[in-house]
């Protein structure tokens, strides 16, 4: 095991910020969610994440409410420095709003900030959608405010489904100067035959364009386990796509620790590419996310 470990993607937050953790449960892709209905500190994350050797983490947006996303970013800021971990953020931006060129100066204000992210993933189960429609990214408007993101260098974290294959490779098509991080390798919620061809033939595409590298994270949130025989289908055929050298770790904590430790998370993580050389797990692990995250 790498004594560096970077978690390139996990959240901390306090609930009295986010409208999803108030009031009652409703129904959510991850499942209930009770346990989790409460403060995520720094402190916590570190006593979770550190003893399997996370030496660093990358804080991704945990949808407060779009019009406090600075804020959002700005208290995670200052968390980081606070308690040393935090090493990279992930803030939200909405592209089709005609302020987000000013929104994304504001942000680039913050020492941490390295990318930004909408979450753009639809499906046909409604329980699934986020985005108002499969194809959000192929709107003009949406694309006006997406071409500022590149002449920043801040990374676009891209989240969809495997069904939204010809939106997404038209995105990291057209856009060739922007660096993507594809979140969760793929999002796969359908492992019957005709979802894993599906899924498998969406990777390909994507692997295809250099600019994309993918995250190795979220892979217990349709089946709400963390077992080896589950993410290594996924994480293998990713890993032979993209190469180590695009592929990095992430946590995806608190919302994994619904089914699962951390301890538990890691060690079926590295169970899944104990195929590797060392330099290949050491990309993973560590030099992938610490060249994308990288000031």
């Amino acid at each position: 095991m790498s004594s560096a470990v970077i978690d390139a993607h996990h959240h901390v937050w306090r609930q009295a910020d986010l409208d999803w953790l108030q009031g009652e449960e409703r129904p959510r892709i991850f499942g209930p969610y009770r346990p989790i209905m409460r403060d995520y500190l720094v402190e916590e994350f570190i006593a979770d994440a550190a003893p399997s050797g996370v030496a660093r983490s990358v804080y991704v947006q945990a949808n407060w409410p779009n019009s406090r996303a600075f804020e959002e970013a700005a208290w995670v800021q200052g968390e980081g420095e606070r308690a040393g971990m935090i090493g990279g953020i992930i803030a939200f931006a909405d592209f089709a709003d005609p302020g987000v060129g000013a929104h994304l100066d504001r942000l680039r204000a913050l020492p941490a900030l390295r990318g930004v992210r909408q979450q753009l993933h639809w499906h046909r189960t409604p329980l699934y959608q986020f985005a108002a429609r499969p194809n959000l990214s192929d709107d003009p408007d949406w694309r006006r405010g997406f071409a500022l993101l590149a002449p920043t260098g801040l990374l676009f974290e891209l989240q969809v489904f495997a069904g939204q294959a010809n939106p997404a490779e038209r995105l990291v098509r057209d856009f060739p100067d922007q660096t993507f991080v594809l979140e969760h390798a793929g999002m796969l919620e359908d492992r019957s035959d005709t979802g894993w061809a599906e899924w498998r033939g969406f990777m390909a595409r994507l692997a295809q364009h250099p600019n994309v590298c993918t995250k190795l994270s979220g892979l217990g949130t349709f089946l709400r386990a963390a077992r080896a025989e589950d993410w290594a289908p996924v994480v293998r055929p990713t890993l032979d796509l993209f190469g180590p050298e695009r592929c990095l770790f992430g946590s995806n904590f608190p919302i994994e620790k619904l089914w699962t430790s951390y301890a538990d998370l890691f060690a079926t993580f590295s169970t899944c590419i104990d195929h590797l050389d060392e330099a290949g797990r050491r990309a993973v692990l560590h030099d992938t996310a610490a060249r994308l995250y990288s000031p």
